[in-house]
């Protein structure tokens, strides 16, 4: 199975730390962000892993290369003259590089969660891991019960930027700017897609504050 890490993003709320650096670049624990990432894959059994990239592009290609430093073979999906295209059109613009099911992550989280190289979807579209509610999302994004992805329920979960998907699930996507959410809650609303809770060490870092604060523990 090959990754894909999600790294193209403007980085709006990061200002001004985002203007010169890519959000994925800044680092944690001495770290950039994107580097954890891909330890992480290659110690759980990722050998390939594709990285999306627009603003500020160049830099990551450049401190990435190809991988061989960690032992991966890295692919970039070049999305700078589109203009960055969201989750989805991001993900969409890349499929070609997945044959099947296919592990994504957000580059601006940071956790100690165990990718799993061997995952299967059993049938489904997407498998989301989910976080409890921090701070700034309480009102959380999905429910999950009896291991299926709901859109609403009493305990409702944060998305954690973490998902097994199917190709299946983007092959009829144009290539264009698309955020993921509504595309996983129309599967969600057919039961497509299954999720559990995540409940170790998970952080998403989208502000300077927040990036301050992981560093500062």
């Amino acid at each position: 199975m090959r990754a894909m890490i999600l790294a193209a993003g403007r980085g709006e709320r990061m200002k001004p730390l985002s203007d010169v650096t890519p959000k994925p670049l800044l680092k944690v624990k001495g770290l950039p962000l994107i580097e954890w990432h891909i330890k992480n894959l290659k110690k759980s059994g990722f050998d390939e892993i594709v990285v999306n990239i627009a603003h500020l592009g160049e830099k990551i290609q450049e401190y990435l290369e190809d991988g061989s430093r960690w032992g991966v073979k890295i692919y970039y999906s070049d999305e700078r003259e589109d203009g960055a295209l969201e989750s989805a059109g991001g993900i969409r613009k890349a499929l070609h590089f997945f044959d099947d099911t296919f592990l994504v992550v957000n580059g601006d989280v940071f956790c100690d969660y165990v990718f799993d190289s061997e995952f299967s979807l059993d049938g489904k579209l997407a498998h989301l891991i989910l976080v409890e509610n921090p701070q700034h999302n309480k009102d959380g994004d999905f429910g999950v019960r009896d291991n299926l992805a709901l859109n609403s329920d009493v305990k409702m979960y944060t998305f954690s930027g973490i998902g097994y998907y199917s190709v299946d699930m983007f092959k009829d996507l144009e290539i264009k700017k698309a955020p993921l959410a509504p595309l996983l809650r129309d599967a969600i609303s057919k039961k497509g897609v299954s999720a559990e809770v995540f409940t170790k060490m998970w952080h998403d870092i989208g502000t300077p504050k927040r990036l301050k604060e992981i560093n500062d523990e």
